[in-house]
């Protein structure tokens, strides 16, 4: 069977339908979102305790994860697993450490000084998914830049277990970044609560982490009216860029990894090449794909994102690039048989959230533990968004002084715009002191 649609050189008109993504029933979602966060706005810790045992079929006393679950947590987690999220920590803070910007500082003109303090949020909120996997690795990727930041107070939500537990391994990573303030709280009413404050959490000054439609809309309803957030990150999705000589296991598997998050997730293909040779490479796909189906849990998963996922042949590489740039995917594989026809191909690459180069770049290593952030955008979002950086979790505040020697050179220029635009206070603010009427 195929489990691609394929389609072989594609019109630029053709792109809008067919790399839509796989959403349905957005005005529900939306209104069943509003309800909850105007539910948690009003009612604060008694609406999430409801909300836990409705959607996680939890019972809980407390929202707050207590400082003997957090010890309990580390002797649960496996050895292995500690080392090799102590390796992830080691290099994500790397990374992000050398991502860390310099502040200016410019004298514009005799007597006027201009430069920019660089300060962190003073209190973010983290989220983290638990669902059908508990998303330890998204820990460090949030928690890492933020602690890197200088960010002076980090809180954490994640959704608890039925024994309303949350998973050892989010616990541990929380603590190898000193993130001591964690919730179990999870969905659309986690964003409600950091968004709004409740008696338990306070309020936080900026959102941060991906999750499903739910979050993700819950993350743009509060951005409207009172919480900065990282981005619109919702479904996640891969496009994967190959040669008619890749390696079609390499290629399956990508896809796979990709189409394992959810059911909402896509997986697509892009085989750059004549139309003959491309269709034998895709036929090569489809068998490794339908041979690692077979070894793989989470099929419904899988099924569910490959039936809106899809494969597209084409020729030339400058249709192949305006394919990638019109999708935008959160995660690009590029993997067209050499360093140098992959760096080529990327040069023309504007709209893509993080870019894998070659046949050994896989979309886990930048998911786990390569060092950059898996936290990005999606939907299409990377034609105006980044993904989270140590950036993200500082703002810029910009500064200038100038004397009443830089006040006269500026002067006549400041009188000329404030008159022509009508503003008499703004002149007035220079005539006075540079001894104008009074």
């Amino acid at each position: 069977m195929a489990y691609l649609q394929h389609f072989y050189n594609p019109s630029d008109d053709d792109f809008p339908l067919l790399l839509a993504r796989n959403q349905q029933n957005t005005g529900t979602v939306a209104e069943q979102v509003q309800t909850i966060l105007k539910t948690v706005k009003e009612q604060g810790d008694a609406a999430l305790i409801r909300y836990a045992s409705q959607f996680e079929g939890a019972s809980l006393s407390s929202l707050q994860v207590s400082q003997e679950e957090m010890e309990q947590a580390r002797s649960l987690v496996p050895s292995d697993l500690k080392g090799a999220l102590q390796q992830a920590y080691a290099h994500i803070k790397a990374f992000h450490t050398a991502q860390l910007p310099q502040a200016e500082h410019l004298e514009i003109a005799d007597g006027i000084q201009l430069s920019r303090n660089i300060v962190p949020y003073q209190r973010v909120g983290l989220y983290i998914p638990g669902g059908t996997a508990p998303l330890f690795s998204t820990v460090l990727m949030l928690a890492v830049p933020a602690a890197v930041a200088g960010c002076p107070q980090i809180v954490l939500c994640t959704p608890p277990d039925k024994e309303g537990k949350v998973h050892p391994a989010i616990l541990y990573a929380a603590s190898l970044c000193n993130v001591g303030t964690i919730y179990k709280v999870g969905g659309a009413q986690a964003i409600g609560a950091m968004a709004y404050g409740t008696k338990s959490i306070g309020r936080v000054d900026k959102i941060f982490g991906p999750g499903n439609r739910y979050v993700t809309e819950a993350k743009v309803q509060v951005s409207s009216s009172c919480c900065a957030i990282d981005m619109p990150a919702g479904p996640s999705e891969v496009m994967v860029v190959v040669s008619d000589e890749a390696d079609p296991a390499f290629v399956a598997s990508d896809l796979l990894s990709q189409a394992e998050h959810g059911k909402d997730s896509q997986a697509m293909l892009v085989i750059k090449g004549n139309r003959r040779s491309a269709e034998i490479q895709l036929a090569k796909v489809e068998v490794e794909l339908a041979r690692q189906l077979e070894m793989l849990c989470r099929q419904d998963y899988l099924l569910s994102s490959l039936s809106s996922s899809r494969a597209f042949i084409i020729d030339e590489q400058k249709a192949c690039q305006r394919l990638v740039n019109a999708y935008g995917p959160e995660h690009l594989i590029i993997n067209l048989g050499s360093d140098e026809a992959d760096a080529e191909f990327a040069q023309g690459i504007v709209n893509a959230g993080s870019i894998f180069l070659g046949p050994y770049s896989c979309e886990t290593a930048g998911d786990y533990a390569s060092g950059t952030n898996h936290t990005l955008p999606t939907n299409g979002w990377a034609r105006s968004y980044s993904g989270v950086s140590t950036d993200s979790f500082l703002k810029k505040i910009t500064v200038q002084k100038v004397t009443r020697k830089g006040l006269a050179y500026l002067g006549p220029t400041l009188l000329t715009m404030a008159e022509h635009e009508q503003l008499r206070a703004h002149r007035n603010a220079v005539s006075l002191r540079l001894g104008g009427d009074r």
